[in-house]
């Protein structure tokens, strides 16, 4: 194949175009902006129509990047150490989701603040969200990591971090390429409610996540980019992480290294690899940029006298909360027994308040994507409207986080999804939903948006919400077309004119945002009473 000369950060571009990604997603930021930049300028992305603009921030680019994964097709998103802190958020809940579609999260650490205000190891979020990591040692293997990283992510339903820092960003070397992949075809989750993370299914979702730690440590073990080098002299191991074995070879002109070397490109750590080293010789030597994170591990992954014993030995259960039964079977005492709770309450699903102003949006919804598609994949968001997912509506599809319901129907919109539509409440769309309409506008991406403002921020008691009487002028300042943002009262007597204004914004190619708006029926009542005690005390 044919080798060509590239930065870190081209090699990764490259190997995930070669991939058969469909979706780049990035927000600026050195070390890691040459990502987006040669994508933006490779001819194959061109011809392919790979998605390829930059986004309001990271936590937009994160999201659209899971949204087209949603939709089958192979994303990536990149960005700066710091920048994790602003998609930390959804980065941490796409590892509950999972993903369809390959997903690639590439975020390139500055040590030494080349260009930053702190160091970061984004090693710890990965580890801190129990997906696989990926760390180069040089740009073949930068390359090779983006490349089969998406089957990777496919294989698990995972996303998958790689982890660069400036050095190997910011230098260049020759690169083999390997053949071109078609991009994925558009698929749906087999699972309707993989990305709804209602508690009930979250925690599912998250005991499922735990399940695949055996598997990813296995795979860690018999992994190519993780090597033990014999070496005769034992009174020294040394474990080097990513870039960390090139400083090491440096110091060995020759190239042969006297102790026992164990290269480590990808983690978790290789168990069997560790032991072996650690068996062997007298003592560890830890060469990594950044924090001291496998060090840290070491010292309690080493334990040799199994003196302490918790969540990671399962003495006590990995998830969930404590509860007494559980201390007492890590205490060894009870036999067994457990304390009984008296069932005071019968469990209730949770459901719409009667009069509340989402079952009417949901019912205008639904009667309405029976015209567009027998296979409706609508976007949601955080909010007492999540609700929407569950019987008998059925209407939304994703909850992932806080904003994501419109960077995700943008995802999918790029990837080819007709049509694709978010539904978000008042609150959480000034929370973290502007900079998603945002990135829409700038691309006039064809999504609708149903704002359902019930004028508060109902879910968590009542708070007035920021964007009070405020929704249509904050759209439209975005630049959504004036004529595109429609105003309609949520209830049944205008049912068939809800239905009307839906199917002609869900139709039309471009932004539109639908804003149904009644009060909340629990904060109107609050009122109500309010005022009625207010005037008979005054009487």
């Amino acid at each position: 194949m044919e080798k060509i000369l590239l930065l870190g950060d081209e090699a990764i571009a490259q190997g995930a175009i070669d991939s058969g990604m469909s979706g780049m997603y990035a927000y600026p930021g050195t070390p890691s902006t040459e990502i987006m930049e040669f994508v933006q300028r490779s001819e194959v992305a061109k011809e392919r129509n790979i998605h390829r603009k930059w986004s309001a921030n990271e936590k937009t680019a994160m999201e659209a990047s899971l949204g087209m994964s949603y939709a089958g097709k192979r994303s990536m998103v990149a960005m700066k150490h710091v920048g994790l802190n602003v998609a930390a958020d959804v980065f941490m809940n796409s590892a509950i989701t999972g993903v369809n579609g390959g997903l690639l999260v590439a975020v390139a650490d500055d040590p030494s603040m080349h260009s930053s205000q702190n160091e970061q190891d984004s090693r710890y979020y990965g580890r801190f969200a129990l997906i696989p990591i990926l760390e180069p040692s040089n740009q073949q293997e930068a390359y090779d990591m983006s490349y089969e990283g998406m089957e990777l992510s496919e294989k698990y339903n995972l996303p998958v971090m790689i982890r660069l820092t400036t050095r190997l960003s910011h230098s260049r070397s020759a690169v083999v390429r390997m053949a071109m992949r078609d991009e994925n075809e558009i698929s749906y989750p087999a699972d309707p409610i993989q990305f709804v993370l209602l508690p009930s299914n979250a925690r599912q979702k998250y005991k499922v996540l735990l399940d695949k730690l055996a598997e990813l440590r296995k795979i860690s073990d018999d992994s190519k980019y993780n090597t033990y080098f014999e070496g005769k002299d034992k009174s020294m191991g040394i474990i080097a992480c990513g870039i960390g074995y090139n400083y090491l070879m440096e110091n060995y002109s020759n190239g042969q290294c006297p102790y026992p070397v164990l290269k480590i490109g990808q983690y978790p750590l290789p168990t069997n690899m560790v032991k072996k080293i650690d068996e062997e010789c007298e003592k560890l030597l830890i060469i990594e940029e950044g924090y001291p994170m496998v060090e840290e591990l070491l010292r309690g992954f080493l334990n040799k006298e199994k003196r302490v014993h918790g969540r990671l030995d399962g003495t006590i259960p990995r998830a969930g909360e404590l509860n007494p039964n559980i201390i007492s079977a890590a205490l060894g005492k009870g036999n067994g027994k457990t304390l009984q709770i008296p069932k005071i309450v019968a469990n209730r699903p949770p459901q719409f308040c009667s009069g509340c102003s989402h079952k009417d949006v949901y019912e205008a919804l639904n009667e309405t994507m029976k015209q567009f598609s027998s296979d409706q994949r609508v976007f949601s968001d955080i909010g007492c409207y999540t609700l929407g997912a569950l019987a008998p509506y059925k209407s939304i599809h994703t909850c992932v986080d806080m904003g994501a319901s419109i960077t995700m129907a943008k995802g999918a919109a790029d990837a080819g999804v007709r049509p694709a539509i978010a539904v978000i409440g008042d609150s959480t769309f000034t929370h973290s939903g502007i900079t998603g309409l945002l990135d829409a506008v700038n691309e006039n991406t064809p999504i609708t948006v149903i704002i359902s403002d019930n004028s508060t921020t109902a879910m968590t008691g009542g708070q007035q919400s920021s964007a009070y009487a405020k929704l249509e002028d904050i759209c439209i300042g975005i630049g959504v077309d004036p004529d595109h943002v429609r105003v309609f009262t949520p209830l049944k007597k205008y049912h068939e004119e809800m239905v009307k204004v839906l199917e002609e914004e869900i139709e039309y190619e471009g932004v539109s945002v639908v804003i149904p708006r009644r009060e909340c029926i629990v904060t109107l009542t609050k009122k109500k009473k309010d005022k009625k005690k207010k005037a008979n005390t005054e009487v």
